[in-house]
């Protein structure tokens, strides 16, 4: 009977020192943390590019007035002023494209054709003439945007213009002439002329 009761308490011994062995390992998962965290709201916006033209048929933009009845020799004068009021940012630069909505020899024939000349005056163009037969002196500094070249083009780089600034604007005179070599092929023929200004936003920095 004592070596049974013996026996039986060595079993019991032994299974308390094994639980208290698992308990300890257990015990391994389990631990305390200390945390903090801050933070801060970037804002970001963006901004704007914007060129404008003045009112149609006024002073600052009679690109929309027509003229009739040229004859070879003739020039059309309109002066139009390109605003970057309305815009944040400078410009890294400014291009013309002028397409023919209505086309003929006067837009296809790039000698005899209508030939195109802009400058911009350092003040606004002194208008003389009565309408559509408009002529301009410039009562400050002339500056060339565009040297002459045949009436249509694509992307043309505007020079010495002072709107790529924001807030500045630029007075120009557009002039077409209608070179004197022309013949009687250009009788009775009609284009429309769309003058499209295209602003490019500056070299992008780090902000």
């Amino acid at each position: 009977m004592q070596l049974s009761l013996s026996s039986t308490t060595g079993k019991v011994l032994a299974s308390t020192v094994l639980l208290g062995a698992a308990a300890s390992v257990a015990g391994l998962g389990t631990f305390g943390t200390f945390t903090s965290t801050t933070a801060a709201t970037a804002q970001v916006s963006t901004g704007k590019v914007a060129i404008a033209l003045g009112a149609d048929g006024s002073a600052t933009n009679r690109l929309t007035v027509p003229a009739a009845k040229l004859v070879p020799g003739d020039t059309v004068q309109r002066a139009v002023q390109l605003s970057n009021a309305a815009g944040q940012q400078d410009l890294s630069g400014v291009t013309l494209t002028t397409t023919a909505p209505t086309s003929s020899l006067l837009d296809t024939d790039t000698t005899n054709g209508l030939q195109l000349v802009v400058d911009a005056c350092s003040q606004p163009w002194t208008e003389a003439g009565t309408a559509p037969a408009y002529t301009y002196t410039c009562p400050g500094v002339t500056r060339s945007v565009l040297t002459s070249r045949p009436v249509k083009g694509a992307n043309m780089a505007l020079a010495n213009l002072t709107s790529t600034t924001a807030g500045n604007a630029d007075n120009l005179r557009v002039t077409l002439t209608f070179p004197a070599t022309a013949n009687d092929t250009f009788q009775n023929q009609s284009s429309s002329i769309l003058f499209t200004f295209n602003g490019t936003q500056r070299a992008a920095t780090s902000s």
